[in-house]
């Protein structure tokens, strides 16, 4: 009798138990996929940078331009001020409190602006003693896009002036396999270094410079396919290559690919994406909405979801000013680069709209890209930037983590 009774309350404790348990499991909200988010990082405010002490003298930074700035039209918000200060990026302690806002706030990884033209690096300071000297690098993946655009002299520009190219944005192929080299030698192996399936993630800023670089665009897809195999030779699984797409050019000299699709596609990219809205907006006003340039962007994402073979990973741009940039004594009008049209209205609240949807839109696609990138971290003199300033603090960084922050499991790795 005692055996049956026993046998009888572990049947019923059984049954309540599944049903309690499936109770329990209705009443939990299922995790969402986890989104990756990465920020543009341009890293031009360090001194001593060997090309910016032969052109602008010793000392010289990009923070100049930005102290610099002044309103050019009324109701124009210039000169931004850092609220952590006029600091050097190039410093481990001044990365760690980059690294540490950013992880803390929902950022998974910096996208480097990297260059290096036919003579040598440019920039390297911030990532090679910034990044990969601070204590707290676990916390943050680190990536390339390597910037092959010309670089020209225009910091500031004076209107009528010559855009000097200071460094030409095509390479030899020579070139291109020391930076095969030096990537997979002093980068791509890096524990913190963002892969993709496995595989380093290194992006290209210029296709039309890059296929100038090699003559046609067979030698191209055979150089990116060598970079590959150098890469599996040294026991990686390979490499994610990622194109940047442009609709219409912003910077002197840049030239939009007649057929963007069809050549990412014949160069093998395994991913594309885009650097900012405006690259594929126009600005018709002075003051141009920040939710009509949203809008116009997210019908581009439409497009770029149809016409790309390989997945689009969306841009999520916080504004753009870029008259720190301009010299101030000029009269401010949209006559090309750097005298633009800028985009206003880009509050905390509106910029937190933008990633809300662009989130959800993701989310919505089953199996698709869960990848998005954020312009920019620090374009202080593009009036692009998540670092907290004197008006706003750390708004921009909280939007980010409003959103995205829940569905991150940050690791607790090495704080400073």
């Amino acid at each position: 009798m005692i055996p049956r009774l026993i046998r009888f309350a572990l049947l019923v404790c059984l049954l309540f138990g599944a049903r309690f348990a499936d109770v329990r499991a209705a009443e939990i909200p299922r995790r969402e996929p986890s989104l990756t988010v990465a920020c543009y990082y341009f890293g031009n405010y360090h001194p001593g940078d060997p090309r910016n002490e032969r052109n602008k003298g010793p000392g010289w930074a990009e923070w100049e331009l930005v102290k610099a700035a002044k309103p050019r039209f009324p109701g124009h918000a210039q000169p931004k001020v850092p609220l952590w200060g006029y600091t050097d990026e190039s410093d481990p302690k001044a990365m760690e409190q980059k690294i540490a806002a950013a992880a803390d706030h929902g950022i998974d990884a910096f996208i480097f602006d990297w260059y290096y033209y036919d003579d040598g690096p440019f920039l390297d300071r911030p990532i090679d003693r910034g990044f990969l000297g601070a204590r707290n690098n676990a916390r943050l993946k680190f990536s390339f896009m390597w910037a092959n655009h010309d670089w020209i002299e225009l910091h500031p520009y004076k209107k009528g002036a010559p855009k000097t190219v200071l460094y030409p944005g095509m390479v030899t192929p020579a070139t291109f396999e020391k930076i095969g080299t030096l990537l997979l030698r002093d980068y791509f192996s890096h524990p913190s270094y963002w892969r993709i399936d496995g595989r380093p993630y290194f992006s290209f800023y210029d296709l039309t410079k890059l296929v100038a670089s090699f003559g046609s665009t067979a030698a191209t897809r055979a150089a990116l396919e060598a970079f590959r195999a150098k890469a599996r030779a040294a026991g990686l699984p390979g490499l994610h290559l990622n194109a940047v797409a442009w609709g219409q050019p912003i910077l002197p000299g840049e030239k939009v690919p007649t057929d963007v699709a069809k050549l990412v596609r014949d160069l093998g990219f395994d991913s594309v994406t885009s650097y900012v809205w405006i690259h594929h907006v126009g600005l018709p006003k002075q003051e141009t909405d920040y939710d009509f340039v949203r809008d116009a962007y997210f019908k581009y994402w439409d497009r770029a979801d149809t016409i790309f073979a390989a997945p689009y990973y969306p841009n999520v741009t916080m504004g753009w000013d870029s008259s720190p940039r301009c010299d101030q004594r000029d009269v401010f009008d949209h006559s090309g680069y750097p005298f633009m049209n800028t985009i206003s209205g880009n509050t905390p609240e509106r910029f937190r709209t933008a990633l809300q949807r662009t989130k959800d839109r993701l989310l919505a696609q089953p199996g698709g890209p869960r990848i998005l990138n954020i312009n920019c971290w620090n374009e202080w003199t593009e009036g692009s930037y998540l670092e907290p300033d004197t008006v706003h603090g750390m708004k921009y960084l909280e939007a980010v983590r409003e959103v995205f922050g829940d569905s991150h499991a940050k690791s607790p790795a090495a704080k400073p």
